[in-house]
């Protein structure tokens, strides 16, 4: 199993970043890899929420069973089971008028020659600078909805 791991400063509070991190139309803005939400329990993300994401990874498409662990106290934490196994986490502290956004990954096959295949593919997306990549897109999404506020 590769766990990948980044982090960054965002202009804004851990709420904010929650906010952000827990609506799926956001989610579509920040998201390096594209997706179609085929189904949802409620309007955002929450505790316990359960949802179906489909998407292409290396030119398969593929679908995901997503249960969302946690999502409070500024913090993210979910599941996202298919051909490739994720536990996804992001974790929102206050540091000073900002906040530190840490972001981590677990990736594991979900069996078989395709869930080997595709679970290297995931590998490579990360390696490649793909989580990244959506935490600064979420930086920039905070920065954008609430520098205003």
């Amino acid at each position: 199993m590769a766990v990948w791991e980044t982090r960054t400063i965002v202009n804004g509070a851990p709420e904010d970043v929650l906010e952000v991190l827990t609506d799926p139309a956001a989610a579509r803005r920040w998201s390096p890899v594209g997706f179609e939400l085929e189904q949802i329990e409620g309007d955002r993300l929450r505790s316990g929420t359960r949802a179906v994401l489909s998407g292409r990874i290396a030119g398969r498409g593929v679908s995901f069973d997503v249960e969302v662990i946690k999502a409070s106290d500024g913090q993210l934490e979910l599941r996202a089971v298919g051909p490739v196994e994720m536990d996804v986490a992001y974790d929102a502290v206050a540091a000073g008028d900002a906040t530190e956004v840490v972001a981590s990954v677990a990736v594991r096959s979900g069996g078989g020659l395709l869930g080997r295949m595709l679970s290297s593919a995931t590998d490579a997306l990360l390696a490649g600078g793909a989580l990244n990549m959506a935490v600064q897109g979420v930086a920039r999404e905070v920065e954008r909805a609430y520098a205003t506020c």
